[in-house]
């Protein structure tokens, strides 16, 4: 049986002899022992602060541990003022260090991610089932507007393939119809509601709340929407024209099937597969050597002019090549009246929007830690957080849909040298002048080439190392991610989210509720007091049974946190019983590891203690921290078990009860 001690360790602790000079502590007032055992420091209580200054802390702790309001101190109200603009839109802050250096390095990288962003947003925008310049719009507004609020250096804005996926199915869910205006109208409502969710976050200062979902469940939950957003491509790099709209894979691969004799356009597809061959080439270049990273970046501008110009001279669309059509030019007009505020849809547009934005967020905020961790900078999460939902509010008035941060453009800003968020700035005026002048020329653009940008642009975020690491690591984790993954490709993304979500708080409810214990055992020569299982040579003590508990204690565990204590406890008597070892006297909760109890927590070592006391065996604790210690205090459980019963650390408990020659 696993953390058992063995006979021989055993015998080795009962055959330690302290000096003769040692003696063991005895308490008694005048008649007290004087013994020269090195001094027991007693457990410290922290002094008792007012109720009005323990919920300040608390508060603060939570929502304000950045301490934002520091640099505010002692200055002038002009001063303030100035700061409270540079907090809201930082670039008032770094901008007045930028130069001409800083420049050329935006500007290129600004004219790459153009390049790169222009035919995406074209292709992203028919995800969402709406018209292309739809997409452009939104590379137009959002970027200019982050570059002024955001904090991020490397992140480029604009639509994604999963958030425009996500947005597509739920809204289409909605409104079947995906031509009519209404549609068009709800997409707007939804983006205005992703905003005003991403904003109150920021505002409100909940960030945290992102992180529920967790890296596992994000890593299946992306990698199902890549393949179901390649599935959906079939339509337009086959040339079929009945396609179902339903995106599980059982659904996408019977509508491809079904249409392989009638449905095909063999001209189509030796466009499509034609540029996706060449679109994966480039990558695959660009990954072998970082130094040629532009070539990937303008592959798909390549794919599209070429392809346009293929069709074009050849007049391939009056053979059945699908092709994008009239796109409309200029500027983005403007939608304030066109959003649900009232009517059957405005519920839709609430939900559609907090799901598209806590996922577009989380997204966002992913990218945004990882380059600033590459670049060594630091990252403020909640003004990220009002950056973003400020940008698609704004957005949902200026015709545009769900923005967030790119993962592939981001790194392609960072791979071309940006320094700032003028990269941004660069790419929306790029996008502008195409809006004002280049939009006729996309008009013989196939669909094929479309949908091989998109496929290669997914491909990445099925990341089989993530999964391989996490099969290594945590196998709950795994469950997780394949959880969230097959869920998406067989269901619905709604679902395959809905599923990783579950998971998530399944995981944290499953470590809050069964926590961790350990028996702890003392390493050979030392006082140092470790788990038997991760150190086998850790003895443990004759007539002691010494458990750690690596959670805090509340309502949610503290019964089970109980029951397991007294399971440890039958185990080990049981154990040393068939060993002829000497039964337990004394069971020692090691709470180093506990940060805080409840009510329930207390109620529960009461009972333990009372337990205890039928078996003939005494309670001591080892340890208790600040909080802790104050709660036991305040509950009278010290009185209870005795202040003589709490220590410092398990030596010291052990040198007081433990057996003779055992410190």
């Amino acid at each position: 049986m696993s953390q058992r001690v063995s006979d021989d360790a055993m015998a080795e602790v009962i055959a330690e002899t302290r000096s003769d000079s040692s003696s063991r502590r005895h308490g008694g007032g005048d008649d007290a022992v004087v013994t020269d055992l090195p001094y027991m420091h007693r457990v410290g209580t922290p002094p008792k602060q007012p109720l009005f200054q323990e919920i300040k802390h608390s508060l603060m702790e939570t929502f304000f541990a950045d301490k934002p309001f520091h640099k505010f101190k002692d200055q002038s109200g002009s001063r303030k003022f100035v700061l409270a603009l540079q907090s809201l839109f930082p670039i008032l802050e770094w901008g007045r260090d930028y130069n001409l250096k800083k420049f050329r390095g935006d500007f290129v990288s600004g004219l790459t991610i153009a390049s790169l962003c222009i035919p995406q947003d074209l292709a992203y925008a028919k995800l969402a089932y709406l018209d292309p310049w739809y997409g452009l719009y939104s590379s137009f507004v959002a970027p200019l507007v982050y570059a002024f609020m955001g904090t991020s250096r490397d992140i480029a804005i604009g639509p994604v393939a999963v958030v425009s996926l996500l947005l597509g199915s739920l809204l289409s869910s909605e409104i079947s119809d995906t031509k009519s205006h209404d549609y068009v109208r709800l997409a707007f409502t939804a983006t205005f509601f992703a905003g005003v969710t991403q904003l109150a976050l920021g505002v409100c200062r909940l960030g945290f709340l992102i992180d529920f979902l967790s890296h596992a469940a994000i890593v299946g939950f992306m990698a199902g929407a890549a393949i179901t957003i390649a599935m959906q491509q079939l339509k337009g790099l086959l040339g079929i024209k009945n396609f179902t709209t339903k995106t599980d894979i059982v659904s996408v691969l019977h509508s491809v099937w079904s249409n392989v004799h009638h449905g095909w356009n063999w001209e189509t597809i030796l466009i499509g597969l034609s540029f996706l061959i060449f679109l994966l080439i480039t990558k695959y270049i660009a990954k072998r050597n970082k130094k040629l990273f532009w070539v990937s970046a303008i592959s798909p501008m390549i794919s599209v002019v070429v392809s346009t110009f293929f069709v074009y001279i050849t007049r391939a669309d009056k053979r059945g090549v699908s092709i994008v059509k009239h796109i409309k030019s200029g500027v983005n007009p403007s939608s304030a009246n066109e959003i649900f505020f009232s009517g059957k849809y405005l519920g839709a547009g609430v939900r559609v929007g907090i799901v598209s934005g806590m996922v577009a967020l989380t997204e966002a905020v992913a990218i945004g830690r990882t380059f600033a961790a590459m670049k060594d900078y630091s990252l403020d999460g909640n003004k990220e957080m009002v950056a973003m939902g400020t940008m698609n509010i704004v957005g949902s008035l200026t015709s545009c849909y769900v923005t967030t941060g790119s993962f592939s453009r981001s790194a392609v800003n960072f791979m071309a040298g940006c320094q700032t968020a003028v990269s941004n700035i660069v790419m929306s005026i790029v996008v502008l002048l195409t809006l004002l002048v280049l939009t006729p020329l996309f008009k013989y653009t196939p669909n094929a080439v479309l949908a091989s940008i998109i496929i290669a642009a997914v491909v990445n975020l099925v990341n089989i190392e993530a999964m391989v690491l996490l099969w290594k690591i945590d196998k709950f984790d795994f469950v997780a991610c394949m959880g969230a993954f097959f869920g998406v490709i067989f269901k619905s993304v709604e679902i395959g989210l809905l599923i990783a979500v579950a998971i998530s708080f399944a995981k944290i409810l499953l470590q809050v509720t069964r926590p961790r214990t350990a028996v702890l055992g003392k390493l050979p020569g030392t006082t140092v007091y470790r788990n038997i299982q991760q150190y086998p040579k850790a003895a443990q003590i004759p007539g002691m049974l010494i458990i750690r508990i690596d959670s805090a204690i509340y309502f949610s565990n503290s019964n089970y946190i109980k029951e397991r204590i007294l399971r440890w406890l039958i185990e080990e008597e049981s154990q040393r019983t068939e060993s002829e070892l000497p039964g337990i006297q004394n069971l020692i909760v090691e709470m180093s590891p506990v940060t805080d109890i409840d009510t329930s927590g207390i109620h529960a070592f009461e009972e333990l203690y009372k337990t205890l006391q039928k078996r003939e065996v005494q309670l001591i604790l080892a340890n208790p921290g600040p909080v802790v210690i104050e709660k036991l205090h305040a509950s009278k459980l010290t009185d209870l078990i005795g202040e003589d019963k709490i220590f410092l650390t398990v030596a010291d408990a052990v040198a007081t009860f433990g057996p003779k020659g055992v410190k």
